[in-house]
């Protein structure tokens, strides 16, 4: 089965930056993609980024486009996402994710799901 677990959160403050890990260590998919999604307080789950594990193709929310960036690394089955220029607004939960049939743009048509990490961005 996959088994996620994420990394990296914490607190920073405004237009400072962190980098999240999610390492599977269960099971994996030939043409899987992982990803991140986010749930700040009071708002709605929402998709954030994800990337194609066999050719590293990627895809991201408009709200983080140009301040992050999603990596792979195959060989830890491991994923990254940079945060860059972080806003007030990033603050959330952050939430690793996996879909075995590639990526997946909403938080309802994830397959599998991290515990996530809190990311608070102060002001």
């Amino acid at each position: 089965q996959v088994q996620l677990v994420e990394s990296g959160g914490g607190l920073v403050q405004a237009g400072g930056s962190l980098r999240l890990s999610c390492a599977n260590s269960g099971r994996t998919f030939p043409n899987a993609a992982m990803g991140w999604c986010r749930q700040a307080p009071g708002k709605e789950r929402e998709f954030v980024a994800a990337i194609t594990l066999s050719d590293g193709s990627a895809y991201y929310t408009d709200s983080v486009k140009g301040r992050f960036t999603i990596s792979r690394d195959n060989a830890k089955n491991t994923v990254y996402l940079q945060m860059n220029s972080l806003k007030a607004e990033d603050t959330a939960v952050y939430y690793c994710v996996y879909n075995r049939r590639g990526i997946a743009t909403t938080p309802r048509s994830q397959d599998y799901w991290g515990q996530g990490t809190q990311v608070t961005v102060s002001s």
